[in-house]
């Protein structure tokens, strides 16, 4: 690019359709007088309604419909919805139904982390434009996601009865159980996940990432002896501490000009980061041993917690502990007296949170006499993640006005990849416009 433009006061930046994320939105960036003045990632996608598509309908019936709410992570939006309504109707769940619930989870987060890490994320780090591109120089590599994201659908279809919009799911457990034969099946294919993911982070640690750092806020489900999932309480890295029940007690949504998605804030305002950055740096104490170990000798704590371009090896760091809990309960599990437990509906006001791959997904219904539900809200990570991503972009951003177009495209298009947002869920990337005054 020539001198003369780079030192101009005005470029404009314009990307029509950010690659490699799930949805379609806008990102405006507004600088004056080289500061950055708006920030705003505007999600346009059509609302989907399915708050209101669950109205009068029976806690069976929301689980199945909320799981068409993403084709990547419909155990959260499965498990949120029947731990909320288990938590009203106070439902025993037997230990081995919450074993089997554990590693279908396990499996979810298997099939969207490779996705994430290979296909998504990774052709930004080694220059390629796709995970097609890539596959020309590094075949090994695609072939080693493909295998990764094959055990965990293998998990979710197994458990669920598909892998994806699985329909076994149900208030008290499951319609039925895989025998103890069927999950022993999976021994094989997870052990080679969990050499896979191994191998995955001493990839990914021999990246170069942007240099960018900030302190931000972190918030994750946490459990005081395994690594939080759909049980304990939701915290931050600065004392926030409420039940799983009580997301309302610490945190709003809030509509923002120009998006069809719900931002969400803690209640005094500020924005907040979940995922496995938020995770990995909460919950490090909970990690599985191979996997505290793969991120000691990594050396990347420190950057996970404070870049965010470095949510890569946080997700790697995930796969190993998910493969290897996965193993745990394989190597365990009992096929349960019976796939659910019998109960009965109560009238009242329910939350329930879990952790989806990119995030704390919480659900809050109102349920009538007849157990059929009145009112409901579901809150994605995404929504709640919108915050955080326009205030990195706002930060980083005069780090790279300076640089070509195509160059400090790529760069924010991979911080807003860091996030993996999924913007379909979010509705309730990427053309790219910056103005300069």
């Amino acid at each position: 690019m020539p001198k003369a433009e780079i030192a101009s006061r005005e470029r404009n930046f314009e990307v029509v359709g950010i690659a490699r994320v799930e949805g379609e939105g806008t990102l405006k960036l507004r600088i004056s007088d080289g500061d950055v003045r708006e920030a705003r990632l505007s999600i346009f996608e059509a609302p989907r309604y399915f708050e209101k598509l669950v109205v009068g309908r029976s806690p069976n019936e929301v689980i199945d419909i909320t799981a068409r709410i993403c084709g990547i992570c419909p155990v959260a939006y499965q498990m949120s919805s029947a731990m909320a309504f288990e938590h009203l109707f106070e439902v025993e769940i037997d230990p081995q139904v919450r074993a089997l619930r554990r590693l279908f989870y396990w499996g979810e987060w298997i099939e969207s982390h490779a996705l994430h890490v290979y296909m998504l994320h990774a052709p930004d780090f080694l220059g390629y434009e796709s995970a097609i591109a890539m596959a020309r120089d590094h075949k090994p590599v695609v072939e080693q996601a493909l295998r990764l994201k094959r055990t965990g659908n293998e998990i979710m279809k197994l458990i669920g009865g598909r892998a994806i919009h699985p329909i076994s799911m149900r208030v008290g457990g499951f319609s039925s159980t895989p025998s103890r034969a069927a999950i022993a099946a999976l021994r094989e294919p997870l052990v080679e996940a969990l050499s896979l993911s191994q191998a995955t982070l001493k990839l990914v640690a021999a990246f170069k990432a942007p240099k960018f750092e900030r302190d931000p806020l972190f918030v994750a489900i946490k459990h005081p002896i395994e690594y939080g999932l759909n049980d304990g309480r939701i915290v931050s890295s600065d004392g926030i501490d409420v039940p799983l029940w009580g997301w309302r007690e610490a945190f709003r949504e809030e509509h923002h000009e120009g998006s069809n998605a719900l931002h969400a804030r803690t209640l005094d305002g500020r924005v907040y980061q979940l995922g496995p950055s938020a995770r990995v740096t909460l919950n490090a104490d909970q990690l599985h041993p191979l996997a505290a170990e793969a991120l000691r000798a990594s050396g990347l704590a420190n950057l996970i917690a404070r870049n965010p371009y470095w949510s890569i090896a946080a997700r790697a760091v995930e796969l190993i502990h998910a493969s290897a809990a996965a193993l745990d309960i394989v190597d365990s599990y009992e096929e349960p007296a019976r796939p659910f437990t019998p109960w009965a509906p109560v009238a009242g006001e329910t939350g329930w949170g879990s952790e989806a791959p990119r995030g704390i997904c919480w659900h809050h219904y109102d349920v009538d006499e007849s157990g059929k539900v009145a009112a409901a809200q579901i809150v994605a990570p995404t929504g709640q993640n919108q915050g955080m991503i326009e205030a990195d972009l706002a930060a980083f951003a005069p780090d790279i006005m300076d640089l070509p177009h195509a160059e400090a495209t790529v760069r924010l298009e991979q911080l807003i990849r860091s996030y993996d947002p999924c913007i379909s869920c979010a509705t309730h990337f990427l053309r790219l416009e910056v103005e300069r005054d």
